[in-house]
């Protein structure tokens, strides 16, 4: 909005046509608006829910002394979102609308989920069932939607460099419903248009639900989402930018480079949330938040053609998903608990580890992942 209105008359130096240059914008706006706009949400959630997130019986005794904590904080990290995106994206990028349509889609059946058990005083909330599938009709029209796009961003960033006296490469015949694989140069699959379609749902629905298991304590979820946002934030960026993809033998996704401005508003309206959600925290981000994030993260991944590399840079959730899956396989199997609690971070406090110990652990390992994530690309 305030890029297309602001860039006529940027002058000579014309600041806004650089990506860079509106990351720090968008970073910075959402930070300063969430900042603002964190109490006052607060205090009217905490009015709104009355005894706010239902806590389980059955976890860390510790975790008692947080009834009446409000949730669903994810709105102040998605009108950070919002706010970023809008006001400092170029809006006739089809790739910000898909990334931006997909989290706040996720957003809102994350938010059915914590009404619901905000409402019936539970932890039970929207069926496990009905919520995969509303994730993955979601996540699936906007693979195809990917794909549709795609080429057509190919075509265009050939024809402005072409225009600008430059020869880019646009990439080859069916790359938009193609496998990336790490560590080697143009090695594409192709898994057809429809086995993309189920693979992309399958990446976007998994990364929402795996972050949504990892939010179970104060400050845990964020500081990962925002280490991984601001990794496939240089990502995007860098496979955006033909000079840059050449250079490190990218699979060039041209137009991807303006998702760097949407990864910005997600770390500053991460950041504005954290003021609020370290320990003890004054806000939960809920379903709301987690699913939401997680949606957003894993279609920037497919957008990028670095789907892989989501499950290096974001093996925190992984690790916290299958926690849960080998929890469940195991008592079934068994009769017996493989951990003591489950996801994993439950596990860790169970066997005496304070919650700030986990925290600042988890954020630690998240940050080595996104290192070894961003090795992928020049490991080739």
């Amino acid at each position: 909005m305030l890029y297309e209105l602001l860039s006529p008359y940027a002058g000579d130096l014309n600041l806004f046509s650089f990506i860079t240059f509106r990351v720090a914008l968008a970073l910075t706006t959402a930070l300063i608006l969430t900042m603002i706009f964190g109490h006052p949400m607060i205090v009217w959630l905490r009015k709104k829910q009355g005894k706010g997130q239902p806590i389980r019986s059955d976890g860390p005794e510790s975790h008692q002394s947080k009834k009446g904590t409000p949730t669903m904080g994810g709105f102040l990290i998605l009108f950070g979102i919002a706010a970023g995106t809008l006001l400092w994206a170029d809006l006739r990028n089809q790739y910000v609308w898909i990334v931006f349509t997909v989290t706040l889609a996720f957003g809102a059946v994350g938010f059915i989920d914590d009404y619901q058990k905000v409402t019936k005083k539970g932890t039970a909330g929207l069926s496990g069932k009905i919520r995969l599938l509303m994730e993955f009709v979601i996540a699936g029209a906007a693979v195809y939607w990917i794909t549709q796009y795609a080429p057509y961003a190919a075509d265009e960033a050939v024809a402005r460099a072409a225009a600008a006296g430059l020869t880019i490469d646009r990439p080859e015949v069916g790359f938009e419903h193609s496998l990336a694989v790490p560590f080697f140069k143009d090695v594409l699959f192709d898994l057809t248009i429809y086995g993309f379609i189920a693979f992309g749902a399958f990446i976007i629905t998994g990364a929402g639900n795996a972050v949504n298991f990892t939010d179970g304590l104060d400050g845990l979820a964020i500081g990962p989402v925002m280490i991984a946002g601001a990794t496939f934030g240089f990502i995007a960026y860098a496979c955006g930018t033909p000079r840059f993809a050449e250079y490190l033998l990218l699979t060039p996704t041209p137009g991807t480079a303006e998702l760097a401005v949407v990864a910005g508003s997600l770390v500053g309206g991460g950041l504005g949330f954290l003021w609020y959600n370290v320990p003890p925290a004054k806000i939960f981000m809920g379903d709301t938040g987690s699913l939401a994030l997680g949606g957003g993260l894993g279609t920037m991944a497919v957008c990028v053609k670095h789907e892989l590399v989501l499950g290096i840079v974001g093996g925190l959730f992984v690790l916290e998903a299958l926690s849960v899956m080998i929890q469940v396989i195991y008592f079934k199997l068994t009769g017996k608990r493989f951990f003591k609690m489950a996801p994993i971070h439950h596990h860790f406090e169970k066997s005496g580890w304070s919650e700030p110990t986990v925290v600042i652990r988890f954020w630690i390992i998240a940050f080595l992942l996104a290192l070894a994530g961003l090795a992928t690309l020049k490991l080739r």
